[in-house]
């Protein structure tokens, strides 16, 4: 009989599901904003997001239990996986903190600091709070991984794959960053 030992090689650890998009964990979630954020409704249909532009909101949500909610969606730096992936935001309260620091004269733009989310509790009792760090310049590391990471946010409205695209992103250049 073969030692169970020998049924998968020493030391092995299983690869862990990279996700291309940011979901806040329990605890200090941290990211820096590198794209100006696409808005609109979402709605689902089973497990399928369907995304909505501003002007487009549907008169009712195709589920009755799941509300349309407003959201934003841009392409971020993900400090805890150290890469560029996507976050959508549907939480009131986040957005509504970043909007105060964005129009705060002492902040500004999102583009110039990193922005820590802690995430406290589950499901409807989740709480989040939002802090910004000082104002710093970006890495060149993230500079390099956002411009050899083409993302099309677009693509959400239509259904498909915003990593699946050959148009590049925006110039870093062309954000006022």
């Amino acid at each position: 009989m073969e030692n169970n030992n020998s049924f998968l090689p020493e030391n092995y650890d299983p690869p862990k599901t990279e996700s291309r998009y940011m979901k806040f964990q329990s605890g200090t979630n941290k990211f820096r904003i590198l794209s100006r954020p696409i808005i609109g409704w979402e709605d689902w249909d089973n497990k399928k997001p369907l995304r909505f532009k501003m002007k487009e909101k549907p008169e009712k949500p195709i589920d009755p239990s799941r509300p349309i909610k407003h959201f934003w969606a841009m392409i971020i730096w993900n400090y805890q996986t150290e890469n560029i992936e996507i976050l959508e935001i549907t939480q009131v309260t986040i957005m509504q903190s970043i909007v105060a620091l964005t129009n705060d004269p002492e902040w500004g733009s999102p583009f110039n600091y990193n922005i820590k989310v802690e995430r406290q509790g589950e499901k409807m009792e989740t709480k989040y709070t939002v802090l910004a760090s000082p104002p710093s310049e970006l890495t060149e590391d993230i500079k390099k991984a956002y411009n050899e990471t083409p993302v099309n946010l677009d693509a959400l409205y239509e259904g498909e794959d915003p990593y699946d695209t050959t148009l590049p992103n925006p110039e870093l250049s062309d954000l006022p960053f």
